[in-house]
This record gives structure tokens, sequence and C-alpha cells, in this order.
């Protein structure tokens, strides 16, 4: 039996995630990370070295990697102290290995080999450019990092989401996707990791016209000012928006609610789980696969990481996703042999 080939898309926590699950398996995977990220080490390293944002291809590396768990550790590493405070090792030897190696693509197959990673990590894009939102009321926010800190983007309305300088699509990018079996677009942070993909014209046109399954795995959580009110549905029209109507096959959905203190940990308080109205939709052409998805463990986050108190708390369990995956994308074959089962 021919190895099937499984694309993620999405960049961040959540790439990290659902690889983490995704490498258990006899599949063929190959990671499309946004390049969108300017905060935190990140965004030092961008604007004090030139290169391209090395954090969210670390956390894939990461995932995928098979080498020992003291080398995970160590490309996760944030140093406490000094003129390195805050600094990931893994951000600095990415943009090391882009220096040495002339590109950063060059450098991600190097630190591929180094960490013998199970799969490939493939950045979006190769060119440098930053990610805008223009809002209705005209406002522009300018960066990654400006916008994941913006509260009235809900409130004010989205008019145009692009880069600056505009970018093309990484080729390997758009070959991966056409040869995929099936590809999983999040979860992540909506605005900062899933759309920063779809908006390069090149990897929405290949989405639109792959034979492969999409699925869209729906955030256990609305982002504050960002999708505060978004539901289930609302996440799939946008996606929706950029790679076609009609294009995303299934969507996970979460069935398991957290404990109040998971819940409480956030600033506002609120109940921020996406919901999912059933019948609220007459045209859903998509399929919602509604399972417990949901990780019991509460992440701990490293004193150094500067961004530790806007990460999330509440997360999907890796197994659980990459399993409902895995049947996900045998259940055609599955349908096709099994009539009925009384």
């Amino acid at each position: 039996m021919q190895t099937k080939n499984v694309v993620t898309i999405g960049g961040g926590t959540g790439s990290f995630m659902l690889l983490t699950g995704l490498k258990k398996y006899p599949i063929n995977i190959s990671a499309i990370v946004s390049m969108a990220d300017d905060g935190g080490s990140t965004g030092v390293l961008r604007d004090e070295l030139g290169v391209l944002p090395p954090g969210d291809v670390r956390q894939c590396l990461v995932a995928l990697s098979e080498s020992s768990d003291m080398l995970r550790e160590l490309m996760s590493y944030r140093f406490e102290g000094g003129g390195l405070k805050g600094h990931s090792f893994g951000n600095l030897l990415l943009s090391a290995l882009q220096k040495i190696n002339g590109s950063f693509n060059a450098g991600v197959k190097e630190a591929s080999k180094i960490l013998n990673v199970k799969g490939e990590v493939v950045p979006v894009t190769g060119h440098d450019a930053h990610l805008y939102i223009k809002l209705k009321n005209e406002k522009i926010l300018k960066g990654e990092d400006e916008i994941n800190h913006a509260f009235d983007i809900e409130q004010e309305g989205i008019k145009k989401i692009y880069f600056s300088p505009k970018v093309k699509a990484n080729p390997k990018a758009i070959d991966c996707i056409m040869s995929a079996n099936l590809v999983a677009i999040g979860p992540g942070n909506f605005y900062c990791s899933i759309l920063p993909n779809l908006i390069v014209p090149e990897i929405a046109k290949a989405l639109k016209e792959t034979k492969a399954k999409i699925v869209f795995n729906c955030n256990l959580v609305n982002k504050k000012g960002h999708t505060e009110k978004f539901t289930l549905d609302d996440y799939v029209d946008v996606v929706e928006r950029y790679i076609g109507r009609g294009k995303v096959d299934f969507v996970t959905f979460n069935t398991k609610k957290p404990s109040q203190k998971l819940v409480s940990k956030y600033e506002n308080k609120k109940e921020l789980l996406v919901a999912f109205k059933k019948d609220i939709k007459k045209d859903r052409h998509c399929r919602i696969v509604q399972a417990d998805v949901l990780s019991n463990v509460c992440p701990q986050y490293s004193k150094s990481d500067v961004l530790a108190s806007k990460r999330a708390f509440i997360r999907h369990d890796a197994d659980k996703l990459a399993k409902i995956l895995m049947m996900i994308m045998e259940l055609g074959e599955y349908e096709n042999i099994i009539k009925e089962i009384i």
C-alpha cells in the first residue's frame, strides 16, 4: 500500500501539537508554516539580523524531530538572563544556518538533518515581508505582534489582510498540497498563524485545485477582540473566502468542556469556547466531526518567554486529534466497503 501524504497548514503551538501526534503514524508529513511572526525572540532577530522569522519553523522542527530528548529540549530552551534573555536557542540556530547557507529554506533543510526530522518543514514563502490588517475604519495594523495585541479588530471589522511587500509561495509548498491525500488547516491563532498562509495567492489556488481531503481543525477558544462572536461556521466561511466555497470537506470540533480552573486563566473570565450551532446553517456542506479532542494537561511556559502571558492554556490533545485525522483520511474507503453496521 502506498504511503499517504498529509500536509498541515498553520504555525506556532497549534502546528507543534498536531505534528507531535501525526509523526507517530506511517505517513509522509509536510508542515507548511506561516512566516508572519515578528514578536518576542523572533521579532528581535528579524530586526537585528535581517533574517526570516524562525519561531514557528523551530516549533515544527522540534515536533517532528526523532532525535534525543536532550536535543529537542535544547532547541526549545530560552535563555533567562544576560544579553540573550528571552531568546530561544533554536531561533538562534536557525538564524545562523540561514546566514551560513545563504537562504532560510537551505537553513531549514540543514536543521532538519541535524534534528533527524520525520517529514519536512516548509516555510510558506521565502520572501521577507510583514503581515498587515486594514480595518474598515481605515486603521492599519502592522505586523503579527501588533495584530495579535489589538483588541478592536472584530468591533471595527476587517477590510483587507495582506503582506507588504507582496510575497510568492514557496514552490515546495505548492507541490506538497497538490500531492497530498489530506490537508489539515489549523488549529492556531486565526489571523496570525492560519490566514497568513491562505492569503498567499498560489497557496489559495493550490487548495482550490488539490484533490486532497481538506480538514479544518476548529479552534477550541475564540480570541478576545478578534473572533469573540465566531461560531464554527464563521471560521469555515472565512477560510473558504480564500480557498473557495465548498472546499472544506471536514471540520473537527471539540465536545469536551475544559475545567473551570483552565477557563478562569483567561483574563476576561468570559466563556470563550467556540460554539457549534447545528441547526442554524441550512446550507452547510462540510461534515462536522464532533469528538473529545481536549488536552487534560495545563501547559507550563518558561519564565523567560516574554509572550507566555499571551499563550493559550486550553489546548487540543495531540494524539486524539491525530487519530481523528487518520480516520477521516480512510473514511471514504471504509464507506465504500461497509454499507451498514447494525
